[in-house]
């Protein structure tokens, strides 16, 4: 079964940051490593993700600047989280643990 992005509504920032955390990266690479980790069962499209960036970047969670050209002479647009957007996914992690335990008794029975 394939879930659409629409499960990660509402968490899609805090998905973002968490891979900035590791290091500055490009949309394609966070769209990628995204998909990956959700094993071929989200769905994900492209213009999800850089709506999200704008959002981000507009709120001062992220900044962006450009890398050298690659192969091809493109060049590649970097993201890199800002002390702000640090803050913003320790919160929003920590609210996700606290709301995960919740459910997990609602929905997973944890708690009868």
């Amino acid at each position: 079964m394939t879930y659409s992005g629409e499960v990660l509504r509402g968490h899609t920032e805090t998905i973002i940051l968490a891979i900035l955390r590791g290091g500055d990266s490009y949309g394609y690479e966070i769209l990628k490593r995204i998909l990956d980790a959700g094993g071929g069962m989200i769905d994900i499209r492209d213009a999800t993700i850089y709506t999200a960036f704008k959002r981000m970047e507009k709120e001062g969670l992220i900044t962006t600047y450009w890398g050298g050209e690659e192969a091809g002479g493109a060049r590649r647009k970097y993201y890199s989280i800002t002390d702000a957007g640090r803050e913003y996914h320790e919160r929003k992690a920590r609210e996700w643990r606290e709301l995960n335990v919740i459910l997990n008794k609602l929905i997973g029975g944890d708690g009868e």
